[in-house]
């Protein structure tokens, strides 16, 4: 499923089509370079999703938790500072992953080999100022 936002403006129209489109998977990885909207488009998720917390990127802490009175419990982490996995085992990550919650992974190839295979894979490209948002389920 291929979603294209020509504005940032476009996730408010997006983000309620991608979560539908998710049905019933929880867990999501965002694959994109640098500067790709990985972030912004999450982001534009959680406001979907309800969550009312300050949102903010986790690229310091790891893991952000929210709670969205719709969807539950949502997790929003950001292992690209991540040097090896077990820094992510420390912090308890499995144990997260195994929670039935939502999980918005941004730079999961920092962690592959605790990616679950029932992980939702998105790409997200920036070809001249327009994102291209592709989902495969």
């Amino acid at each position: 499923m291929k979603f294209v936002l020509s504005r940032l403006g476009d996730i408010e129209k997006v983000a309620p089509q991608f979560i539908a489109a998710l049905g019933d998977r929880k867990m999501v990885a965002f694959h994109g370079e640098m500067g790709a909207g990985k972030t912004t488009f999450i982001n534009g998720l959680l406001a979907q999703m309800s969550i009312e917390d300050h949102v903010s990127s986790p690229t310091f802490s790891i893991i952000n938790e929210y709670f969205s009175p719709e969807y539950g419990k949502v997790y929003h982490f950001d292992f690209y500072r991540i040097e090896d996995e077990m820094e992510v085992l420390d912090i308890g990550v499995e144990e997260i992953f195994d929670e039935d919650a939502y999980c918005f992974i941004e730079w999961p190839e920092r962690i592959d080999n605790l990616i679950p295979e029932n992980c939702v894979s998105v790409h997200i490209e920036l070809d001249n100022d327009v994102r291209i948002i592709h989902l495969e389920l």
